[in-house]
């Protein structure tokens, strides 16, 4: 009995063991504890364990990943080789990409990597030099571009990815996409041990670099090679500017130094693609030392002469590759998977870092992700928000590599001469150059203003000292081939989208299933619940005996989706007393009489309680409702409080709404004018029409699409409307009296 007693002791407690083992297991696999590896199965990533599979750990994937961690989601990271990178590439991170590794809490990536703090870049010709310092001075002292060894960047980002409880990194090369019924569910990939694995998750974001095997099932690459780097690394020398890289612009091949570490230089020789030396004949030593080492620098050219005897050349292809996304939801593509720029300027990880703030952002209103073609709609907003940085770094870094590469005739040597003789004018001249290559202000428009301010100079030094006709014919020459080089460019990256954003429809996608345009993207839309708030999904125009059915365009949105009535009141105190629900926000009774301001920054304000008494409250920022005037430490919000609109539309949005709200109410008033009643039947009947007329008009009213462009084709094509019907029943009342009255009333 005794010996049995013991036996059903042990298998009790061995029972225990078992499921304290399988729910640690669970947990392990589940719950991302495991980081460089976990127990794997078939299907060991299924449906509900994972919400992003993230395919690539390099800069754009083990950003994302942290970021994305510590926003809650459960992550799944899969790398082909966790080893440290040995790359002559991404190893410059200009200061626009270093603010975005702050934005992801990421600054300490580039600290303890013997991380280089590079302040500019100094440009030379011809004995002749121009620099570009970085606008850095309203920042921080240690805002600047960051140059080391990528290997150790990377390393870094992974160990911060590593350290987020629920993101999970698996060594593991994926093979292929899953996709069931046009939607990407997964991922099948290889473990290191060669086993076919797959794995689930509701979204996979694909950042496996520019060598990217998937990039084919995602869109339609269209690389090109325009030229390669070949890289040596110089040891124990310094550069004439030590805060500043140098850009050698020579013949045959233009050079770039800048430094990786406290000991070591990168030096990168940009060669055109259809002149590349081979490496294993020793003819691109012999190219470097007999065409390259007489352009560097004399204090640099030993060191340049020993880096290529010692055989440590390293040839790398420089790819091209504008991005052209495909529609298949439940996937999708960020950094060099994505688009690929000249690394000339060094701008790649500057736009994969922004492409990680903005995918993160877009992502943290979205708690659910199981409906892949909701939330593919709702992204597709990505391709046109990331072109101010992308496009213009894009942009920038092509153009420069085509100028800056050996000419190849008089007229590319003029357009060259011209770039380096307007940088050298400094100012607000090379500041905007460089603003725009540091990626500090990507704006499209200073991109083109600049290039074309480039070309007029460059027409100018060629008519001087007066023109004549052959000074004429090369300036025009200058111009044709000076937009040769930047139009195909721009036409790539899209220039609708570029310059014209707002024209895009996706530029205005909202989160799926957001309660309306006015309610918060966290929880608070609960504050239209038991306030007896009606659903409103239209509205009805009668006149005449007539009526117009004016249906908001909700078919893409949730059945819960739609406007809400209700007393103003009950509203009000619902929202306050979910604000008051929140342990760390005070509410106070009391009227604010005025500001404290001290050497003209708002540091405060004076106010009256409900006892009568006379406190101060003083915050680093006050936001109020009063006259907007630029003034430090204080901030204007609210709809009435900036501006304030026709009640007739009840909607806070700005410039659409405000202008949609006080033209209907010009034309729906009461009034006795006959032109007035022309436009007036002109706007009903085209309501009436129904269709993409009714429903664009709509869309504006319902805050569900606010494009001021819209507004402006709809009241056109009304306008428009409005004189056909006049001509057609043969009215007296000229047509051009409708135009002008209705211009006027806009």
């Amino acid at each position: 009995m005794a010996e049995q007693y013991i036996v059903g002791v042990a298998g009790f407690i061995a029972c225990l063991l078992g499921l304290v083992f399988l729910y640690f297991n669970s947990l392990v696999r589940f719950r991302g504890l495991s980081k460089l590896g976990r127990p794997a199965t078939g299907n060991c990533g299924a449906v509900g364990t994972t919400d992003i599979i993230i395919v690539g750990a390099g800069v754009a994937g083990a950003a994302l990943a942290y970021s994305l961690g510590k926003d809650g989601r459960r992550v799944r990271v899969i790398e082909r080789d966790f080893t440290a990178p040995d790359r002559i590439a991404g190893e410059g991170l200009m200061p626009g990409g270093y603010l975005k590794l702050i934005e992801l809490g990421l600054k300490d990536c580039v600290d303890d990597i013997d991380a280089r703090h590079v302040l500019g870049l100094v440009l030379y010709k011809n004995g002749k030099d121009a620099t570009l310092s970085f606008p850095v001075e309203k920042f921080e002292s240690h805002v600047a571009a960051k140059c080391f060894h990528n290997g150790r960047f990377v390393q870094r980002l992974r160990e911060k990815a590593a350290s987020v409880h629920n993101v999970s990194l698996e060594q593991g090369t994926v093979t292929s996409l899953i996709e069931e019924n046009g939607t990407v569910t997964g991922v099948r990939y290889k473990d290191k041990s060669g086993r076919l694995l797959t794995a689930y998750a509701p979204l996979t974001v694909v950042c496996d670099g520019c060598f990217s095997n998937l990039r084919r099932s995602l869109c339609n690459p269209k690389v090109d090679i325009p030229s390669h780097f070949a890289g040596l690394v110089l040891t124990n020398c310094k550069l004439p500017n030590e805060k500043y890289g140098a850009l050698i612009l020579a013949e045959p091949s233009p050079i770039l130094f800048y430094p990786i570490s406290s000991t070591e230089i990168r030096c990168l020789v940009d060669i055109p693609s259809r002149n590349v030396p081979s490496v294993s004949d020793g003819a691109m030593a012999h190219y470097l030392k007999s065409l390259v080492a007489p352009n560097v620098f004399p204090e640099l050219y030993p060191v340049f002469i020993s880096a290529i005897e010692k055989g440590n050349i390293r040839v790398m292809p420089n790819r091209v590759m504008a991005a052209a996304p495909n529609r298949i939801p439940g996937a999708f593509l960020i950094g060099d998977a994505l688009n690929i720029r000249h690394p000339l300027t060094g701008g790649g990880m500057t736009v994969a870092l922004s492409d990680v703030v903005l995918l993160r952002d877009l992502l943290r209103p979205l708690h659910d992700l199981s409906d892949a073609s909701a939330v593919f709609a709702y992204l597709e907003s990505f391709n046109t928000l990331r072109k101010p940085m992308s496009s213009t770094i894009n942009t920038m870094a092509n153009v420069l590599q085509v100028v800056f590469s050996a000419p190849t005739g008089p007229v590319m040597e003029d357009i060259q001469q011209a770039c380096f003789g307007y940088l050298r004018l400094g100012g607000v001249y090379a500041n905007g150059v460089s603003a725009i290559f540091s990626g500090l202000h990507p704006s499209p428009l200073s991109l083109a203003f600049h290039f074309f301010a480039i070309v007029l100079y460059g027409v100018g030094r060629l008519l001087l000292p007066f023109p004549s006709p052959n000074r004429l014919w090369n300036g025009a020459k200058l111009l044709w081939v000076a937009s040769s080089i930047l139009l195909p460019f721009l036409w790539s990256e899209g220039v609708r989208q570029m310059f014209f954003p707002l024209t895009v429809p996706a530029y205005y996608r909202t989160p799926p299933g957001r309660w309306t345009s006015s309610t918060s993207d966290r929880d608070s839309r609960d504050c239209v619940d038991e306030i007896d708030a009606q659903r409103v999904r239209s509205y009805f125009l009668y006149k005449d005996g007539n009526d117009a059915h004016v249906t908001f365009p909700r078919e893409k949105y949730q059945s819960c989706v739609a406007g809400r009535s209700f007393h103003n009141g009950r509203f009000v105190k619902r929202l306050r007393n979910k604000s008051a629900s929140i342990h760390y926000v005070g509410l106070e009774q009391g009227t604010v009489t005025s500001l404290i301001e001290e050497n003209g920054t708002v540091k405060g304000v004076h106010y009256k309680d409900k006892t009568g008494r006379l406190p101060t409250a003083y915050a680093p920022l006050t936001i109020m409702d009063a006259a907007p005037h630029s003034t430090p430490g204080a901030l204007l919000t609210g709809g009435d409080a900036c501006n304030v609109w026709h009640a007739i539309t009840r909607g806070p949005m700005p410039s659409t709404i405000n202008t949609l709200a006080n033209v209907l109410h010009k034309v729906f008033g009461a009034s006795s004018d006959p032109e007035m009643e022309n436009v007036q039947q002109a706007l009903f009947v085209y309501l009436k029409l129904g269709g993409v007329f009714l429903h664009g008009v709509s869309a504006m009213l319902s805050g569900l699409c606010p494009r001021p462009s819209s507004l402006a084709f709809h009241f056109a094509a009304i306008a428009i409307y409005g004189v056909g019907r006049l001509q057609y029943t043969n009215l007296a009342l000229p047509f051009v009296h409708v135009l002008l009255f209705s211009g006027c009333i806009l």
